[in-house]
C-alpha cells in the first residue's frame, strides 16, 4: 500500500499502469494524459474491472486513495462499484428530470425566506410567480427555460407593469441561479439582464418614471405639523413621531418601550426591525419626548408597543397613519415622503455634511470601500441636527402671512 508519492508520480512519463497498493492504479498515456483507476474482479464474472477515478491533474493522490477505499468498502459489502456508480447516475438524472420550475422555486423560497424580515416580501414573491411565471413554466423542468419562454412571461408586461416585470424577472434569474448552484441546471441564466435581456428589452426608465413618494415641501412642514398635533389621536401623535425622528412607518408602528430610553433620550431600534439589518440609534428631541410622556398611559408592559392600535397587542396600520396625515392636509402626501421632506431640509436649509444627513435616515452606504472604514453612527452630531429639525418643524410655514394681534 501506498507506494506512490507526489514526486514519484511527476517522474512517470513511461505509458503503463503504476500501482499504488489496495487495486489503486495510475494509468499514465503520454506526458498529458493520466487518469487514476481501480482495478477489481466482478464477482459474478470473473473479468478484471477498470473503475475510473478521475484525471490526476483534478484528483489528488490523497483524494484517489479515498476513492479507492470507498470501492473497497462497497466490495466488501459484496456489492459491485461500477453498478453502484451506474445506479447513483440514473437517480440523479432521475432526481434532475423531475426539478420543475415551480418544484425549484418552492425550494428557494424556503431557504430564504427565513432573512426575508417583511411578511409582504415573502407573499409578494408567492404571488408574482403563482400570477405571471408558474401558468407558463411551472411545469418545465428547470434545466430546460428557454429565453424565448422567458420573454414570453415579460413581454406584456414590460410596458403596462414595468416594476412588477422588473421584480418578475429579478426572481427568475434567482430561481435559475438557484437551479445551477444545485447541479440541475448548466449553461447561462435566461432571465440574466446586464449583457442579455437588456438587449431585447427597452430599459424600465425608458418605459416609465419612477414614481416617488410624495413629499411635501420642507416650507411647508410648520403649517402641516401645527395642524397634525390638533388631532391629539394616537395615530397622530405616532406620525408626528415618525416626522420627527425620520423613521419609517414599519419603525415606528412597531416600536417598543424596550427600545426607548428616556432618560438618555435614545430611541435604539434592533436590526432585526431595520431594513438594512443593523441596529440604529436616533436622538430623541425635546418634543418627541413630549409625545412619549403623552402616549405613556396606554403602556401595558414593559416591553408593550409604544403606539398601540385599537386591538390589544397589535400595532397601529399604515392606514391609520395615512389617514391622520391626509386629515391634517397632506391628502397628496405620504408618511414616508416626509423623510425626503426632511432630506431637502437638511440639504438647502442646513450645514450639516451628507454622511450625518443619510445616517440621521438609516441609509446604508453604497460606497463598499467608504463604508469599509467609516463606521461611526456619528450620533451627538445628529442629536443637535434633530434638535433643529424638531425646532423648525414647530415654526410657522416659511413664508406665511403673519398676522398681528392688536388690542
Amino acid at each position: 500500500m501506498a507506494k506512490l508519492n507526489t514526486l514519484a508520480i511527476r517522474r512517470l512519463k513511461k505509458a503503463g499502469h503504476y500501482g499504488d497498493g489496495g487495486g489503486l492504479y495510475l494509468k499514465v498515456d503520454g506526458a498529458e494524459a493520466r487518469s487514476w483507476q481501480f482495478r477489481y474482479k466482478h464477482r459474478s464474472t470473473g473479468r478484471t474491472v477498470w473503475l475510473g477515478l478521475g484525471a490526476e491533474r483534478d484528483v489528488t493522490l490523497a483524494e484517489a486513495r479515498e476513492k479507492a477505499r470507498e470501492c473497497r468498502r462497497i466490495l466488501a459489502d459484496g456489492k459491485d462499484p461500477l453498478a453502484e456508480r451506474k445506479a447513483a447516475q440514473t437517480a440523479e438524472k432521475a432526481a434532475e428530470k423531475a426539478m420543475t420550475f415551480a418544484k425549484v422555486a418552492e425550494m428557494f423560497i424556503a431557504a430564504h425566506e427565513a432573512g426575508w424580515r417583511n411578511p409582504k416580501h415573502r407573499q409578494q414573491w408567492r404571488n408574482t410567480l403563482r400570477d405571471y411565471v408558474l401558468p407558463e413554466i411551472g411545469e418545465r423542468l428547470a434545466s430546460e427555460v428557454t429565453v424565448g419562454e422567458v420573454m414570453k412571461i415579460l413581454e406584456p408586461l414590460w410596458r403596462e407593469k414595468p416594476e412588477t416585470a422588473s421584480r418578475v424577472r429579478g426572481r427568475i434569474e434567482a430561481v435559475l441561479d438557484y437551479a445551477t448552484a444545485r447541479g440541475w441546471r448548466t449553461g447561462d441564466n435566461p432571465a440574466r439582464w446586464r449583457g442579455h435581456l437588456a438587449n431585447l428589452l427597452p430599459a424600465r426608465d425608458k418605459v416609465a418614471r419612477v414614481q416617488h413618494h410624495a413629499a411635501l415641501p420642507w416650507r411647508e412642514i410648520g403649517g402641516f405639523m401645527a395642524t397634525l398635533r390638533e388631532q391629539k389621536r394616537n395615530p397622530a401623535l405616532a406620525a408626528e413621531f415618525a416626522i420627527l425622528t425620520a423613521a419609517r412607518s414599519g419603525e415606528v408602528r412597531g416600536a417598543r418601550w424596550g427600545e426607548i430610553d428616556l432618560g438618555n433620550r435614545t430611541w435604539t431600534i434592533p436590526g432585526d426591525r431595520m431594513k438594512a439589518g443593523r441596529e440604529h440609534r436616533i436622538p430623541l428631541s425635546a418634543r418627541a419626548i413630549e409625545i412619549l410622556q403623552d402616549v405613556k398611559p396606554l403602556r401595558k408592559a414593559a416591553d408593550s408597543l409604544v403606539f398601540p392600535g385599537g386591538r390589544a397587542r397589535q400595532a397601529l396600520s399604515d392606514v391609520a397613519l395615512s389617514n391622520a396625515v391626509k386629515a391634517a392636509g397632506g391628502a397628496e402626501t405620504t408618511l414616508h415622503g416626509f423623510r425626503s421632506t426632511f432630506r431637502d431640509w437638511c440639504a438647502e436649509a442646513t450645514n450639516y455634511p451628507r454622511e450625518v444627513c443619510e445616517t440621521a435616515l438609516a441609509h446604508t452606504n453604497r460606497d463598499k470601500t467608504e463604508a469599509a472604514y467609516f463606521r461611526a453612527d456619528l450620533f451627538e452630531r445628529r442629536r443637535r441636527l434633530m434638535d433643529e429639525w424638531a425646532e423648525f418643524c414647530s415654526r410657522p410655514a416659511v413664508g406665511a402671512k403673519v398676522v398681528p394681534i392688536r388690542a
